[in-house]
């Protein structure tokens, strides 16, 4: 079902001028954020501020997901110098957390794995100090790819849930809502130094119950951070919104993740996986003077 935007969906479109030296700079080294690719509505107020997600590996899935409005079909081939440049541009807008994700490339042996873990050994090269966050598909579960992006050292190692077990077949293509979770928790026992996070959409057909188990079986495994945020219906080719959940209800699932142990909860209509990521990096930083003090 289709409905108007209530109030809470309103945004104020911010100055253009900066939004469009991020996507000159972007165009100018040939990279691709997923701000554009999944018609984020963030988009106006991160690239205001100098902030993007890298978005690697091309602009066109292999997969054709429900819900994402990235193009789908058959990917160009697999780029070198791509790292490089994303280290380059991130270093040049002073940026201090990077958010890197890609599209699915399930035609590679190593479903884009690789390119990961040399665009955070790039980064780390650029800027020592920046926090590394990776945003990956479910690299159809080999733990051998996964592994290739653990052993890289990101900071975060981010990989989305999107909905609640029940939906999970009709919303999300070629992926499976315990893999996701196996996916999670292997990066936890790869390597515990390096903080997992994942993320939920609502509005599309899931009950409070249903939620609650998510992030309980996310907590599980041992995520440490969890973003839920509002589905918003890319085209009228994707999946209808059932619902609008009210600003309230995401206050809710705050309060009950964070009594659950997470150690950063995002909720509300306009988050985002990576939407004021810096956040989260904040706890992460402030967690490591604390451990050398």
């Amino acid at each position: 079902m289709n409905r108007t935007l209530p109030v809470w969906l309103t945004k104020k479109v911010p100055s253009p001028s900066t939004v469009r030296e991020v996507e000159g700079m972007m165009r100018d080294a040939k990279l691709h954020t997923v701000c554009e690719s999944a018609r984020c509505p963030n988009l106006g107020e991160c690239w205001s501020k100098k902030t993007a997600t890298f978005m690697i590996l091309g602009d066109v899935c292999t997969r054709k997901c429900g819900f994402c409005a990235i193009k789908t079909g058959r990917p160009d081939e697999v780029d070198a110098r791509e790292p490089r440049r994303v280290a380059e541009i991130a270093k040049s807008m002073g940026l201090k957390h990077i958010v890197v994700t890609s599209v699915a490339r399930d035609e590679l042996a190593d479903e884009g794995a690789t390119q990961f873990a040399e665009t955070i050994r790039a980064l780390r090269a650029e800027i020592p100090n920046a926090i590394v966050e990776v945003l990956t598909p479910d690299f159809k579960g080999k733990r051998w790819c996964i592994k290739i992006v653990t052993d890289a050292r990101p900071d975060i190692y981010n990989h989305n849930i999107e909905t609640v077990e029940r939906l999970s077949p009709s919303v999300r293509s070629g992926a499976k809502y315990r893999r996701t979770l196996e996916l999670l928790q292997f990066v936890k026992q790869t390597d515990a130094a390096i903080h997992t996070k994942s993320g939920i959409m609502l509005g599309l057909g899931e009950s409070r119950e249903e939620v609650v188990e998510t992030l309980r079986d996310l907590r599980r495994v041992g995520v440490d951070a969890v973003t839920i945020g509002q589905y918003l219906r890319p085209t009228m080719n994707h999946l209808p919104v059932a619902e609008y959940v009210h600003p309230d209800a995401f206050a809710e699932y705050e309060r009950i993740g964070m009594e659950m142990g997470f150690l950063f909860v995002a909720s509300g209509p306009f988050i985002r996986s990576s939407y004021n990521a810096i956040e989260f990096s904040k706890r992460i930083l402030a967690d490591r003077l604390a451990a050398v003090g």
